[in-house]
């Protein structure tokens, strides 16, 4: 996957803005803590984050990605860094405030066990007060999985589930699509 991806990011920001559900919430943070946002491939959320004042650490498999991210932090003196590594191998979920998945998850047949195992890593390695943010495609059964496994950690407080629209646009082919997407915010 990290040679798709990397041929996909040669389009800077492929995947456009951030959701703006996703910076209001940040922006309404008044603690401006540590943030992992895993799977972050070019900084569509790392970056606005940096810039609202967190301090970000993005993860990707796809160099390019990171490369990009990178380069605009350097730029703009933001405190951002990016590190090229598979997410499923990191461990180190205690040094953060917040931990962003944005668009991780599919629940595919031959991924829903990774996925899930990973969740449940995810919530039982992170310290008391640090908050989950999942951004989630709300098709199929996806919601309800990801319910099912936030489940199993019983020391979870549910603090947002929001549902809005992703419209996502390509302005080179005029493709144009709108997703049902869900924000969901659990705390330890």
């Amino acid at each position: 996957m990290t040679v798709t991806y990397d041929k996909y990011y040669q389009t800077e920001n492929l995947f456009g803005e951030p959701y703006p559900e996703l910076i209001e919430f940040f922006a309404s943070q008044h603690k401006k803590g540590k943030v992992l946002d895993l799977g972050c491939g070019q900084g569509r959320d790392s970056i606005p984050l940096a810039r609202l004042g967190f301090k970000v650490t993005g993860i990707d498999n796809s160099k390019v990605g990171i490369e990009q991210m990178n380069e605009i932090s350097k730029t703009e003196n933001l405190n951002l860094t990016g590190r090229v590594t598979d997410i499923f191998k990191f461990d180190n979920f205690a040094n953060y405030d917040f931990i962003l998945l944005d668009s991780m998850f599919h629940f595919t047949k031959n991924d829903k066990k990774k996925e899930t195992d990973f969740i449940k890593k995810i919530l039982s390695k992170i310290k008391k007060g640090c908050l989950v943010v999942f951004c989630i495609q709300d098709t199929g059964k996806k919601i309800e999985i990801l319910n099912k496994t936030i489940d199993f950690e019983n020391k979870l407080n549910r603090l947002i589930d929001k549902k809005f629209k992703y419209i996502f646009e390509d302005k080179e082919s005029g493709h144009k699509s709108k997703t049902d997407y869900r924000m969901v915010v659990v705390e330890k």
